[in-house]
C-alpha cells in the first residue's frame, strides 16, 4: 500500500469526484502550484494509486438497456486462462472478477435487450465449454461510487 500524505488525500478526493477538473483548479483548492499537482498526480499514477481516467458512457443511452451478471463455474481450474482470454473477446462483457465462494468467475455484461442477452449467453458464453453459468439481470444500478480516501 502506498503512503499517502494529507495533500495526496486532498488531491484524490477532488479528482475522484470530477476527473475532468483542471490541475490549476486542484492547485487553487489545495493552495499549491500547478506543477506540484502535476507531479503529485504523476507520482500517484506511477505508484498505481490512480489507475487512469475515463469518460463513462451511459449504456442505455447508446442502446444497451439490459445489464446482467453471470456467475461462471469452470469444469476445472486449469481452464481459467483459456476462459479468461475467451471472455475478453466478448465486447458486451465490461467486467470480469475472479471470486471465492460458489463461482469461479463473475462477469458483468450489457445487452441491447433481453433477446440480445439471450443471444450473448447462447452464442458467445455457452460455447466456452464451461461447467455451467447462473445469470442475474439487474433492474437498476442503485448507486456506484469511488472508494473513500483513507484517513
Amino acid at each position: 500500500m502506498a503512503h499517502l500524505d494529507q495533500l495526496d488525500k486532498q488531491i484524490l478526493s477532488i479528482i475522484s469526484k470530477d476527473a475532468r477538473v483542471a490541475f490549476l483548479e486542484v492547485a487553487r483548492i489545495c493552495k499549491v502550484s500547478g506543477a506540484a499537482i502535476h507531479q503529485r498526480i504523476q507520482r500517484l499514477v506511477n505508484l498505481g494509486v490512480i489507475k487512469g481516467s475515463e469518460f463513462v458512457l451511459n449504456p442505455s443511452e447508446i442502446g444497451y438497456d439490459t445489464c446482467a451478471f453471470v456467475g461462471i463455474y469452470l469444469k476445472q481450474a486449469s481452464d481459467f486462462d483459456r476462459v479468461m482470454a475467451q471472455l475478453q473477446e466478448i465486447p458486451e462483457i465490461v467486467e470480469c472478477h475472479v471470486t471465492t465462494g460458489g463461482y469461479d468467475m463473475f462477469v458483468k455484461l450489457y445487452g441491447r435487450n433481453n433477446a440480445h442477452l439471450m443471444e450473448i449467453l447462447k452464442d458467445k458464453i455457452r460455447p466456452l465449454d464451461l461447467q455451467r453459468t447462473e445469470t442475474i439481470i439487474s433492474f437498476n444500478e442503485a448507486f456506484k461510487r469511488q472508494m473513500l480516501i483513507p484517513e
